[in-house]
């Protein structure tokens, strides 16, 4: 089992200037850093390839979904933006070995709309055409897309496990699965372990969240029986820890942080790692 920490926890946008934090996380005893691509022109594959051999650790890429990259815009031109910016995301992940590329890439972050069953049918068609494409030029390239479902204060389109696997099953396509986030998990499954089950050969990734967005293991989900679900389900994949600091305001205030969360961000990291590894017995 690889456990990994996002660059969400400290820093909003990664760039050249903060490659410090492969040299923290790999300290803190990481074997992942998760580089959450929010400008695409701020990432220097060959830097970070060079940084990540340097130190030894493995980099995952999930993407950033906002109202430009919206595959499911009913406008073809922010459409075509979305798609863009995902092929972009997929040649990130090629090019410094990173396996996947995961987010809720369906739509944009905070679309959340009132619509009919027609209207409903047409974005979802809309997403899924557009990550057919995504897909597929995925699959040339050896990446695998992990879909993400949100809660229900965050999209519209994607809140559930079952959700998430008709969509996948829409897509038909080999290289595409979930992301399973377990801050989600908490507000919209009824039984965060089965959910898991029945998610089982189609996760991609797994996000370890509290169910405060703070340090996992300090919170009230069923840590034994998440495990437990996800070994019944045979997933080796990357265990990461996705939290925010409350000191990025933009961010802050889009993940709806209002107060810090552990007493320290580094501190979140490691005991939340100190915790997963503990559950997981690794």
């Amino acid at each position: 089992m690889q456990f990994g920490a996002s660059t969400f926890i400290w820093v909003s946008p990664f760039s050249n200037r903060t490659l410090e934090l492969m040299d923290r996380a790999k300290a803190m005893g990481f074997d992942i850093l998760e580089i959450c691509i929010e400008d695409p022109d701020t990432i220097d594959v060959p830097a970070i390839r060079a940084k990540a051999a340097q130190t030894g650790i493995g980099v995952t890429i999930c993407g950033a979904f906002g109202p430009s990259r919206n595959v499911s815009s009913e406008d073809a031109v922010v459409r075509g933006q979305g798609l863009d910016y995902l092929k972009r995301c997929i040649d990130f992940a090629e090019g410094l070995g990173s396996p996947s590329v995961c987010g809720p890439m369906y739509s944009a972050v905070g679309v959340t709309q009132l619509l009919d069953k027609p209207a409903r049918q047409a974005q979802w068609d809309r997403a899924a055409g557009s990550l057919r494409l995504a897909a597929a030029y995925a699959n040339e390239r050896g990446i695998k897309l992990a879909i993400e479902p949100l809660n229900r204060f965050e999209t519209d389109l994607i809140n559930t496990v079952d959700q998430g696997l008709r969509l996948v099953d829409d897509i038909a396509a080999p290289n595409v699965g979930l992301l399973l986030d377990t801050f989600h998990m908490n507000i919209e499954e009824k039984d965060i372990p089965a959910a898991i089950g029945r998610a089982a050969g189609r996760i991609v990734e797994f996000h370890s969240c509290s169910n405060d967005r703070g340090t996992p293991g300090e919170d009230h989900l069923p840590w034994p029986h998440i495990v437990a679900a996800l070994k019944a389900a045979d997933y080796d994949g990357p265990i990461v820890i996705e939290a925010f600091t409350p000191e990025i305001r933009e961010i802050a205030k889009a993940v709806s942080i209002w107060r810090p969360l552990a007493r320290s961000q580094d501190a979140l990291a490691t005991d939340g790692l100190k915790n997963l590894r503990a559950v997981f017995g690794s």
